[in-house]
C-alpha cells in the first residue's frame, strides 16, 4: 500500500515536469536558466521518491523473508515430531505382533503337552489295573507260602514264586518311572501356563493404548441383577413399624419391593437407606454411581455423614454404615458395569472399624467374576483430601486420585474417583478416573458402580 501511494505521488510530479518542459519550449520569452533549474528540481523530487520506494520495498522483503524463515522452522519441527511418532508407532506394532506370535506358539505347545499328559494318564491307569491284578496273584501266593510253612515247597513252586516277585518289582519300577514322567509333564505345563499369563499381561498392557477398549472381555453368567436406581423421582419412602435394624430384616418381615426405607440399627438413631431386593434377600446400598451427576470429591465430614440423593447417586455415610455393620458379621458386594454394558461383581467378608480408627476396613474375598483389586487381610484407613493418612512417602492419595477412599499405597482402584467418559483423552483425567485396576491386570473403565452389604446370616435379624 505504501508503494502505491509513493507511485501516485511521483506520477503527477513527473507529468507536471513534462508539461512545464513543453511550455518552456513553446514560450520564447522564458529564460533558459529558469527552465534548467526547474528540470533539476523535478529530477531531485523523482529521485527522492524512487529512493523512498526502494527503502519500502527493502523493508517489505526483509519482513517477508523473516516470516518465511519462521514458517520453515515450524515445518521442520513438525516433520521431525511426525517422524519420531511414526517410528514409535512402528515399534509398538512390531512388539505387539511378536507377542501375539509367541502366545500362539505357546498355546499350541500347551495343547500338545495336554494331549501327551492325557495319554500318560491312560497308560498309568492301565498299569495300575495290572498292578492290582498282580497284587491279587501275590496274595494268592502268600496263602500258598503260608501253607508251605508247614509243607516243604517243591523246587518248581519256589522258582514260580521268585519269578512272580521279580515281575512285580519290575512293574513297580516301571510305574514309578511313568509317575516321574507325568510329574515332569505337569511341571512343564505349569511353566507354560505362567509364560502364557505373562504374555497376556503384556498384550493387555499394549491394548491399553486406547482407553475406550477398557471393557470386560466376556460376559459371565451370574444371577439376574436388578437395574441401578437412577433418576427415579417417583420413588417411595417406606416406614417400617418396629424399627428394623437393616434392609435384610425388612425383607424377612415380608417386604419385597426395592426402595427407600427407614431403619434404626441397635444403639443408633433412625435414618433412611436404599434397600435393593434380590437373590432372595435385601441389600443395604451404601454407594451408587450411574452418570457422574454428583461430585464425589468431598470433605471428610461429608463422607462421614453421607451425601447425594438416595434416588440417584449417593454415598450413605461412614457413620451410618458402621452403625449397621457393628450389629454382626456382614458381606460387602461390589457391582461394576463398563461402557459396553458388561457387568461384573465381587464379594468380600469384611469388617469396618470405629470412627476412632478412621473406619479401618479389612477384606477377605469370597466370590466374584472379576480379579480382585483391593488388598486383603490389610487394615485400610479411609482418607480424603482434608484428612489424609500420608500412606506412602507423603504421597497424598486423595489429592492425586480425587474422592475419599480406603487407600493402600495409593493404588489405582478408587470407586469414589472422578467420573470419566471414554471420550476423555487427558492422561490426568484417566489417572483420576473411575476404574477397577487389579494389581496384575488391565484397567476396567467403569460406567456405573454399586456397593451393598447384608449379614452373613440372612436370618440373624428375624
Amino acid at each position: 500500500m505504501k508503494t502505491i501511494l509513493i507511485f501516485l505521488f511521483i506520477v503527477p510530479l513527473a507529468t507536471s515536469a513534462g508539461a512545464e518542459k513543453d511550455y518552456s519550449s513553446d514560450s520564447a520569452a522564458a529564460p533558459e536558466t529558469k527552465s534548467r533549474f526547474a528540470m533539476l528540481d523535478d529530477v531531485r523530487i523523482l529521485a527522492n521518491g524512487l529512493l523512498q520506494l526502494g527503502h519500502g520495498l527493502k523493508d517489505f522483503v526483509h519482513k517477508t523473508k523473516g516470516q518465511m524463515n519462521d514458517i520453515f522452522q515450524k515445518l521442520n519441527i513438525f516433520d521431525k515430531s511426525f517422524y519420531e511418532l511414526s517410528l514409535q508407532t512402528s515399534e509398538i506394532k512390531e512388539e505387539e505382533e511378536q507377542l501375539r506370535q509367541t502366545t500362539a506358539r505357546l498355546q499350541i505347545n500347551n495343547e500338545e503337552i495336554k494331549n501327551l499328559s492325557q495319554e500318560m494318564n491312560s497308560k498309568i491307569e492301565y498299569l495300575i489295573q495290572n498292578k492290582i491284578q498282580l497284587q491279587e496273584k501275590v496274595w494268592g501266593l502268600e496263602d500258598k507260602v503260608t501253607k508251605l510253612a508247614v509243607i516243604q515247597p517243591t523246587v518248581q513252586e519256589t522258582n514260580e514264586i521268585s519269578s512272580l516277585k521279580a515281575f512285580v518289582e519290575q512293574q513297580d519300577n516301571h510305574i514309578k518311572q511313568l509317575l516321574k514322567i507325568v510329574e515332569d509333564q505337569h511341571a512343564q505345563l505349569d511353566r507354560q501356563h505362567n509364560q502364557i499369563m505373562e504374555l497376556e499381561d503384556k498384550l493387555n498392557h499394549i491394548e491399553l493404548q486406547e482407553i475406550t477398549d477398557n471393557s470386560f472381555i466376556v460376559a459371565q453368567t451370574e444371577p439376574e441383577v436388578i437395574p441401578f436406581p437412577a433418576h427415579n423421582s417417583t420413588a417411595v419412602t417406606y416406614k417400617y413399624d418396629g424399627a428394623a435394624p437393616d434392609c435384610t430384616a425388612l425383607y424377612n418381615s415380608g417386604i419385597r419391593s426395592s426402595g427407600i426405607y427407614t431403619i434404626k440399627p441397635n444403639g443408633s438413631e433412625a435414618f433412611d437407606v436404599y434397600c435393593e431386593m434380590k437373590f432372595g434377600s435385601s441389600w443395604t446400598v451404601i454407594q451408587n454411581r450411574v452418570d457422574g451427576s454428583l461430585d464425589f470429591n468431598q470433605t471428610w465430614d461429608t463422607y462421614e455423614h453421607g451425601f447425594g440423593d438416595l434416588n440417584e447417586e449417593f454415598w450413605l455415610g461412614l457413620n451410618k454404615t458402621y452403625a449397621i455393620t457393628k450389629q454382626g458379621n456382614y458381606i460387602l458386594r461390589i457391582e461394576l458395569q463398563d461402557w459396553k454394558e458388561n457387568k461384573r461383581y465381587i464379594e468380600y467378608a469384611f469388617s469396618l472399624g470405629s470412627p476412632d480408627t478412621d473406619y479401618t476396613l479389612q477384606l477377605s474375598r469370597i466370590s466374584g467374576n472379576i480379579p480382585n483389586a483391593l488388598p486383603e487381610q490389610t487394615e485400610l484407613r479411609f482418607s480424603t483430601t482434608d484428612h489424609d493418612m500420608d500412606i506412602a512417602n507423603d504421597f497424598n492419595c486423595p489429592e492425586n486420585y480425587l474422592g475419599g477412599w480406603w487407600h493402600s499405597e495409593c493404588e489405582e482402584t478408587n470407586l469414589n474417583g472422578k467420573y470419566v467418559t471414554p471420550r476423555s483423552r487427558g492422561r490426568l483425567d484417566r489417572g483420576k478416573g473411575l476404574y477397577w485396576k487389579p494389581k496384575k491386570g488391565r484397567y476396567y473403565l467403569l460406567k456405573s458402580t454399586k456397593i451393598m452389604i447384608h449379614p452373613t446370616d440372612l436370618k440373624s435379624f428375624d
